[in-house]
């Protein structure tokens, strides 16, 4: 499996003490995805900015096509410009991706309109993600501390040895963040527009 799925799988089964926004888990899947292309050598690092490597045939379909997209110009996008790139609408990809091979199911809701709610069924992978998630390895609890899924990372958490991921883990933090901040202004921004509605 590949570090974006197994993060969805974390995601999925684990209870935060917040929702995960699913702006954020886009995020960190396509960290994710930078992470697993490190590993493959579809890409390196040049500072914090992304260079495409060999364009090896990657198992996972969504994972080709990241591989795909990147950015082969000689002035290359930098990790945070591909996290908000490729992150678009990533965690519903991946999620159908999942739907679509059987390792989620919709239970029914009640009423005419209700989907019902999206889970998780048992499976080899699902059982390996949570696995690699029970052995506190590094890259996936970063991640998860990144959306939320658990507290942040504290100086006794394991650490990431090689520099180039934990640039793109940095990177995915601080897009994180960015996007909070563009929440809580929006919010400020729509209670204004609604105060004057209001004539206060």
């Amino acid at each position: 499996m590949t570090t974006p799925r197994d993060l969805l799988f974390v995601a999925m089964d684990m209870e935060s003490s917040r929702p995960v926004e699913q702006g954020d888990l886009s995020l960190a899947l396509a960290g994710a995805e930078a992470i697993d292309l490190l590993g493959a050598e579809a890409i390196s690092l040049d500072g914090d900015h992304i260079v495409p490597g060999h364009r090896p045939a990657m198992d996972d379909p969504l994972l080709d096509e990241a591989a795909s997209s990147l950015d082969r110009q000689a002035m290359h996008e930098s990790v945070g410009d591909w996290l908000w790139r490729r992150g678009r609408g990533l965690s519903s990809a991946y999620v159908a991706a999942l739907e679509q091979d059987g390792e989620v199911t919709r239970q029914r809701g009640r009423g005419p309109f209700r989907t019902g709610q999206t889970v998780l069924v048992d499976s080899p992978a699902r059982r390996r993600a949570t696995d690699r998630w029970a052995s506190d390895e590094p890259v996936l609890a970063a991640l998860a501390a990144a959306v939320g899924i658990v507290d942040k990372r504290t100086e006794s958490s394991p650490s990431v040895d090689d520099d180039a991921v934990a640039t793109v883990l940095a990177a995915v933090n601080d897009a994180v963040v960015e996007l909070e901040a563009v929440r809580q202004r929006r919010a400020i921004e729509d209670a204004a527009f609604d105060n004057i509605w209001r004539g206060q």
